[in-house]
């Protein structure tokens, strides 16, 4: 049984073409207007998403997408970030702004559960001891890895950037990568210019046996708002 729309989710949609394409500078806007309190909005800031739908074959090892991008304007979100490091790696990660740093005392405090952040880096030296903790970061989306650039020897630079704000960008099933770009507080032209950094981005990861036209269809999105799609 289809159920009627609240007054709330006519006044979000009135007008909307979900089935048609905008320009990226209309689509934030229209993100923006319908946030809004009385236009159907929500009563927080909300997010702000990418979706991009790549020409990829997941279930193939070579076309695996996955990544870190830091944004030109960050993603809004307050990120706890924990570095596995020691001496004076410890002391750069410090510096940086870590929010826990630690080496074998670290590995020990994860094992008993304690795991308050968000996001992980480790110096290559001590991933010996982090790869023990696979199973309990790997589910939660935390371990560190060369491929996300998140085991390095340049704690500094890693910790800049998950502080400040950067995203990871994944394929998955269906060849699907989304994730945030930011809030509908943001101006336009940041939103805008996050947008466009990680499509450019996206574009330089193309696995070299995807074939066709790579990105098939560009879209943004907000939290209990609408996906828009995006014609570049």
């Amino acid at each position: 049984m289809k159920r009627n729309k609240t007054r709330r989710l006519q006044l979000r949609d009135e007008g909307i073409d979900f089935h048609g394409f905008y320009s990226l500078p209309d689509a934030i806007q229209l993100l923006q207007d319908r946030g809004k309190i009385g236009n159907g909005g929500v009563k927080f800031d909300s997010s702000v998403e990418f979706v991009f739908k790549c020409n990829v074959n997941t279930a193939k090892s070579d076309q695996s997408i996955r990544t870190l991008i830091p944004l030109p304007h960050g993603t809004g979100k307050i990120v706890r970030v924990a570095v596995f490091a020691e001496h004076g790696d410890a002391q750069e990660a410090r510096a940086a702004g870590a929010d826990i740093v630690g080496g074998s005392d670290l590995v020990e405090e994860v094992k008993k559960g304690r795991i308050d952040f968000d996001f992980c880096i480790a110096t290559p030296n001590l991933m010996a001891e982090v790869g023990t903790l696979g199973r309990i970061l790997g589910p939660r989306g935390l371990m560190p890895t060369v491929k996300t650039n998140t085991v390095t020897k340049d704690v500094k630079q890693a910790v800049k950037n998950a502080k400040f704000g950067q995203v990871e960008v994944r394929a998955e099933k269906a060849g699907i990568v989304h994730g945030l770009m930011g809030k509908l507080s943001f101006l336009s032209s940041a939103l805008e210019e996050n947008f466009l950094h990680v499509y450019q981005a996206l574009q330089k990861l193309r696995p070299s046996e995807s074939k066709g036209e790579f990105i098939k269809k560009k879209g943004i999105s907000s939290t209990m708002g609408f996906c828009l799609w995006i014609k570049i």
